[in-house]
């Protein structure tokens, strides 16, 4: 045999492990149940909960210094 004669049996190897690569069908994806949800509304809760918290605390010392106002005028009565 001489040395070049593989030549064309390699070329046509190649060439069938090409075709039989391309006719593959492509890998499945998984189905996708729920979308995740958007991180954003995690952030605007962390974000607006100490706020919250705080016009909270801010409308109880109103409510007691409107309480203690009006417990000092009628001492002073």
């Amino acid at each position: 045999m001489m040395p070049g004669s593989n030549a064309p049996l390699f070329a046509a190897a190649v060439l069938a492990v090409a075709v039989a690569a391309a006719c593959s069908p492509p890998p499945e994806t998984p189905p996708i149940d729920d979308p995740p949800e958007p991180q954003a509304a995690a952030l605007q809760d962390a974000i607006q909960a100490p706020i919250d918290r705080a016009r909270a605390v801010g409308d109880t010392l109103e409510h007691a210094a409107a309480a203690q106002a009006e417990r000092i005028e009628h001492a002073s009565e």
